[in-house]
């Protein structure tokens, strides 16, 4: 079997309502996974591109987030309506989604503006 050409992490984490920092979903399911996966299986990248469920990828504030690597692309506030351009426009067409990318000075930082400065 050859290697994936992508891979595909969903974050699933689930915090206490009152934790300092949002969660990627309230109940640890993700319609956005799901959709991907069918979506993706339905394009006929089902042996090329594995969409797996993730913990906390450290983007909270701009979940529910989406990283596909190798092209370590980073989407944000993802929905499951958007599922259908991810997977037509990036992971067949190879253009990642530009009005979902996370801007590269909020990756991995604690100065973001849309970070809690607590």
């Amino acid at each position: 079997m050859p290697a994936f050409e992508r891979h595909v992490f969903v974050c699933h984490n689930v915090r206490p309502a009152d934790a300092p920092r949002p969660s990627c979903t309230s109940d640890g399911k993700s319609d956005l996974h799901t959709r991907l996966k069918k979506l993706a299986d339905e394009a006929g990248l089902g042996m090329r591109v594995r969409i797996n469920k993730s913990g906390c990828l450290d983007q909270c504030e701009h979940g529910p987030t989406v990283v596909v690597y190798p092209d370590a692309v980073w989407y944000g506030n993802v929905k499951p309506e958007d599922a259908e351009e991810i997977v037509r426009e990036h992971l067949v067409g190879g253009r990642p989604v530009e009005r979902l990318r996370i801007a590269e000075e909020c990756l991995n930082t604690k100065i973001c503006q849309h970070r809690r400065q607590d």
